[in-house]
């Protein structure tokens, strides 16, 4: 047993294949433990209240996800594998509590249809970083800006609560982290193919978990601008 895992960790391509299974593995984690957090605060009026009316709660939750990113971003080759794993898991939680307002915002269906959605486009991002080989680094740019422009174009419509602006922003939203996916899916195998056959198994592990958070982000945010643009009826 010992001998095949030694195999897998200096061929870099089995390892690949093992890295990648690692991240999907480690982000439906997330998401699992996300969706669990969100529905169950969700059902409590007094946790709602809590969340939603305590400014100082939010802006808490707000700022501890800010730090569990950069930490698990920033400083994964120093962290052990366990606080990685904590890291990642206590992001996703705190994420399931702030997104347990959607739930009060639109419809069930709404909910279950963008996040059907949400599935598929992803896959299809997920896919095609996966198996092309053009190589995407030049995407990297591109999409920096078009994050900075969607950031920009969100605030603007938080002033002036525009629908129509709303639904374009949404509409650039689904494109832009769509792009994100492939090529968050196409650097992960590149980040692999870097320690040719150097990688430890606790560096595979700490780099399947970045890049589920990486992937993990991707998602939520497809998912999000989806639930916008279909739930734009809801009240």
């Amino acid at each position: 047993m010992n001998e095949k895992k030694a195999i897998v960790m200096r061929d870099v391509k089995l390892r690949e294949n093992v890295l990648m299974k690692n991240v999907y593995l480690w982000m439906i984690l997330g998401l699992a433990v996300t969706a669990g957090i969100s529905f169950a605060v969700s059902q409590s009026i007094t946790l709602m209240r809590f969340v939603l009316l305590n400014p100082l709660v939010t802006i808490g939750i707000f700022i501890a996800q800010i730090v569990l990113v950069v930490m698990l971003s920033g400083r994964v080759e120093r962290l052990r594998t366990g606080s990685a794993i904590a890291l990642f898991l206590g992001y996703s939680a705190l994420t399931g509590v702030t997104l347990s307002s959607i739930f009060l915002a639109y419809t069930g269906t709404s909910i279950a249809i963008a996040f059907v959605s949400a599935l598929s486009v992803f896959a299809g991002g997920a896919i095609y970083g996966a198996v092309t080989k053009k190589s995407l680094k030049s995407w990297g740019g591109f999409l920096t800006m078009g994050l900075f422009g969607l950031i920009v174009a969100s605030f603007i419509n938080l002033l002036f609560a525009s629908s129509g602006l709303n639904f374009l922003v949404s509409i650039v939203g689904v494109v832009l982290f769509t792009g994100l996916t492939a090529w968050d899916s196409q650097r992960i195998a590149d980040m692999n193919a870097q320690f040719g056959q150097d990688m430890t198994n606790e560096e595979l592990t700490k780099i399947g978990i970045l890049g589920a958070l990486d992937l993990y982000l991707d998602f939520i945010n497809i998912f999000l601008y989806l639930v916008r643009i279909f739930g734009r009826s809801d009240n």
